[in-house]
């Protein structure tokens, strides 16, 4: 059975850090589960720590007036999130909610800044992250803004299947409805979009898994050379 410590020596935020550091984050850490649908945090509620996902997915969102979602970021395992409470010591500026059963370590933000204190690398990975984060905000931006849905598709169908280990192949781990939320569409326009894709030759579905055909096509799709 793995030791608290064996998991955070495998998350990336805490790489390169040594057993005794590890050690230390496994003092202050609070293991928490959550079923499908529980809320973990909403926006405006104090930022007193911040979450790394064990096991599980959790997706980031915001609400307007009017009730509509708006998905910033779907994380999975070894993914941190709300990072941003433990140097402003603010609140939540968004809602996180367990897509389905996980577990999350907890670090909470005053025992972390203490260990920070004396471990100036730490400070330095978790700028690293959310520097990486702040870059994926300014690409959903300029597609939410910039692009039309089909070039914002094609966008995560590739930046999705690089960072797996099969470059042409992907498996959607979230719903149409997800998907279409983050995308900043509806689902029937995701489905209708999916369709042409795959008449176009460009991809080929398989029930969740998407398999690229055309990858150059795709990339003149997200650029907004082609249009389908």
């Amino acid at each position: 059975m793995k030791r608290i410590t064996d998991y955070i020596a495998s998350i990336p935020l805490f790489s390169g850090m040594s057993p005794e550091h590890h050690d230390e984050l496994a003092m202050i850490v609070v293991d928490q589960e959550f079923c499908r649908g529980d809320m973990i945090f909403s926006e405006g509620d104090a930022g007193n720590g911040f979450f790394v996902i064990i096991d599980g997915r959790v997706k980031i969102f915001k609400l307007s007036f009017e009730g509509k979602e708006q998905i910033l970021h779907i994380l999975g395992p070894g993914e941190p999130f709300a990072e941003v409470a433990v140097f402003t010591g603010s609140t939540y500026p968004a809602n996180a909610m367990a897509l389905e059963k996980s577990r999350l370590f907890f670090f909470p933000r005053k025992a972390f800044t203490e260990l920070i204190t004396s471990h100036p690398s730490l400070a330095m990975n978790m700028l690293a992250t959310l520097s990486f984060r702040l870059k994926q905000f300014s690409h959903m931006i300029e597609a939410l803004s910039l692009k039309e849905v089909p070039s914002r598709l094609a966008a995560y169908i590739l930046l999705t299947s690089e960072q797996n280990d099969n470059a042409h192949s992907i498996k959607l781990t979230v719903s149409k409805t997800q998907l279409a939320s983050l995308l900043g569409t509806i689902p029937e326009t995701l489905s209708r979009i999916l369709a042409k894709m795959t008449k176009n030759g460009l991809i080929q579905i398989d029930g969740s898994m998407i398999t690229v055909l055309d990858k150059n096509g795709l990339v003149e799709l997200a650029e907004g050379e082609m249009r389908l």
